[in-house]
């Protein structure tokens, strides 16, 4: 008997232990890029035979005052994008390349004021988005590989939350910049920063 309440009371410690774990929030890499004017994406590259599941949840893209609203925006591989026209004009919206890849070009045509279209990002790199109607306006989306990322504020500061412990590669973003990588090891806390130039 005795044995008995001793095995229950090990496996309920045993249980409880673990379900405290899972509930316990991941690690945090956070850091500082310095690249200049504008915001950075940091994130975390691929691991081997690590895949996610794609969002639920669609990014917006907004087309206001002859401007793509943000001008730079991040999401995870599997992401749908949903593009407005918020303007009083007809746009359009095209990516030449993805990350340099010309056969992942792609247009989207042109609609009118209040209208949207979306489109699933399937393949991970820089899309530069531009519109063929009013040739001044860019903007970009950096599809990530993980779901760990994270836009910097205007000073350059970012931080990536609930990542799981372990060594990764970890790769900085800016526009007009040569991308920087760099292996970080993630436990608990964790600081990792990126100068970037030209």
């Amino acid at each position: 008997m005795k044995n008995q309440f001793t095995k229950s009371a090990l496996t309920a410690l045993f249980i409880s232990t673990f379900a405290l774990a899972a509930a316990l929030p991941g690690n945090t890499l956070s850091g500082k890029v310095s690249a200049g004017k504008g915001v950075s994406v940091v994130y975390i590259e691929a691991t081997l035979g690590k895949t996610f599941p794609a969002p639920t949840e669609h990014v917006v893209i907004d087309q206001k005052g002859l401007l793509f609203q943000p001008h730079v925006a991040a999401v995870p591989v599997g992401a749908t994008v949903e593009f407005l026209n918020s303007d009083k004009v007809a746009h359009n919206i095209f990516w030449p390349a993805i990350s340099g890849n010309k056969k992942l070009s792609h247009n989207m045509g042109t609609w009118p004021s209040g209208q949207k279209r979306d489109f699933k990002f399937d393949a991970p790199g820089v899309v530069p988005l531009l519109c063929n109607v009013h040739p001044e306006m860019s903007a970009y989306i950096v599809v990530t590989p993980t779901p760990y990322f994270a836009v910097t504020d205007a000073d350059g500061s970012y931080k990536i939350a609930n990542v799981p412990e372990g060594q990764y590669t970890v790769t900085a973003w800016h526009e007009g910049m040569k991308v920087q990588s760099k292996p970080v090891k993630v436990a608990g806390d964790t600081t990792a920063d990126f100068a970037l130039s030209k």
